[in-house]
């Protein structure tokens, strides 16, 4: 078995077949890691989330922040984006299903590596991020408070869940702040200070901000290089690979590709798709 980390998809589903045959990808052999971003902005968002529900346990995936837009539009009253790409899910007859499908989504998963105890070496898949003081225990702690949020009563979570507030993490946080802190910094995070102040308005490339603010990695963080944390979400940052860093939005809805890494083979080159969609920046 293999396992397949992807980048952000974002409704380019003719590129992930492709990229699925590239890989030769087999579903009762492999399994896939995704990294969010299933949907928006590119032109089939619905087949994706069909497929990618098809594929059952043979894919992990985490929620992204345009994932959790088309809920928000769904089921808590948000309204649609000029650029958005979600009407043909809104409209699909089998809509419902697939949006209880999304709901049940994690948004981290750990997997400890062989002989390793939960915090130990292993792999974290998350959409963005993870805050410097956070370790692996306190993300998934307020991933499955966000999770539960969603179980129990998923309008009043999206119809909160938007905003840059709180900007900094402290774990005296309680209630919808909290848990919006929570959302943000793992599905939208790209800039931080080494306190943990986030930053939601810069999206440009790693040197394009100033002191103190600096990329969510750079900062000296809890969860040490043991600790392979596979993300996605900037693709102003593009496929990048550091000690205990992997990311993997490479743009293919802005016209770039879309990127699959060997999580089991470290020694192996990234296999990419080139990306079918026009060529553009990230807005």
């Amino acid at each position: 078995m293999a396992r397949w980390a992807i980048g952000d998809i974002q409704g380019c589903c003719e590129e992930f077949e492709q990229l699925l045959a590239a890989i030769g990808f087999s579903p009762g052999r492999d399994q896939l890691w995704l990294v969010g971003d299933l949907v928006n902005r590119g032109p089939c968002s619905l087949q994706v989330l069909r497929r990618v529900r098809s594929l059952g346990a043979q894919a992990l995936t985490v929620l992204g922040n345009h994932d959790l837009h088309l809920l928000a539009v769904a089921l808590g009253g948000a309204k649609l984006r000029r650029n958005d790409t979600l009407a043909e899910i809104l409209a699909a007859p089998d809509r419902d299903a697939l949006l209880a499908w999304l709901l049940r989504q994690p948004l981290a998963h750990f997997q400890p590596g062989a002989g390793a105890g939960r915090g130990a070496a292993g792999e974290l898949l998350v959409h963005a991020g993870v805050l410097p003081q956070w370790d692996v225990e306190q993300t998934l702690e307020l991933a499955a408070e966000v999770e539960q949020a969603l179980r129990e009563d998923a309008p009043a979570l999206l119809t909160h869940m938007y905003g840059d507030k709180p900007r900094r993490w402290r774990p005296a946080l309680r209630g919808l702040p909290r848990l919006r802190l929570a959302v943000n910094a793992l599905t939208r995070l790209r800039f931080c200070t080494r306190d943990g102040r986030i930053d939601l308005q810069h999206k440009g490339r790693p040197d394009s901000v100033h002191a103190p603010l600096m990329p969510w990695f750079a900062a000296p963080r809890r969860i040490g290089e043991a600790v392979r944390i596979v993300f996605g979400h900037w693709s102003a940052l593009g496929f990048y690979r550091a000690p205990g860093l992997l990311g993997l939005d490479s743009g293919c809805v802005w016209g770039g590709a879309l990127t699959a890494v060997n999580l089991d083979d470290p020694l192996l080159a990234p296999v990419t798709v080139r990306s079918r969609q026009p060529r553009s920046s990230e807005g």
